[in-house]
């Protein structure tokens, strides 16, 4: 395995942790790195880095960013975003893994970028509720600035320093765990 391909890896993984938080978001970061030749995406994936999909990720980015501060609103979103965010994890990893046989790829794309993406999305949803359930929606937006501002963080981490965000993902899978653990505890009481 190349160093080219361990930061590829890298790459996706993190972006898959970003999409995690905000599915569109890192997309159209991907998008921005490859127009600007700061990536280069597998070949079947070129059209990401194209015009088309640039407008296209900005606005369903916007969008998203936007939806997510409209209390009850946004936790219906969250039903359709796990789903979505475990698609976007997985063709985030295909689109960035590099010099991998297709049966390695495809692995790595489902079970670490689909996975981390779905793990993420999950536990960001569960948070959402809580915060609905206990505040009446009235601590959503907070929840939306740092689900926002972690995407945007990852998603640049992960285009200019592809090493430290797999680390920073790794970090969040692990808080994701134990997040899981406390909430999985308390509901057994």
């Amino acid at each position: 395995m190349t160093i080219e391909t361990i930061i590829s890896i890298c790459l996706g993984i993190g972006l898959s942790a970003s999409v995690g938080f905000r599915v569109f978001l890192p997309l159209f970061a991907l998008s921005l790195a490859s127009y600007f030749d700061v990536w280069q995406l597998n070949e079947s994936w070129h059209w990401i880095g194209g015009t088309a999909a640039l407008v296209t990720l900005g606005v369903a980015t916007l969008v998203e960013v936007f939806t997510y501060f409209i209390p009850y609103i946004d936790n219906l979103l969250d039903t359709i975003a796990v789903p979505l965010a475990a698609l976007a994890g997985t063709a985030i990893m295909l689109s960035t893994v590099a010099d991998l046989s297709p049966v390695v790829t495809w692995s790595l794309a489902i079970i670490a970028g689909g996975g981390t993406a779905a793990a993420v999305a999950g536990t960001s949803s569960t948070t959402r509720l809580a915060s609905t359930a206990t505040t009446g929606g009235i601590a959503n937006p907070v929840v939306s600035v740092l689900e926002t501002g972690t995407s945007v963080v990852m998603s640049v981490i992960s285009i200019f320093l592809p090493i430290l965000a797999g680390i920073l993902a790794l970090l969040i899978l692990f808080i994701v765990y134990k997040i899981y653990r406390k909430f999985k505890s308390s509901k057994v009481k």
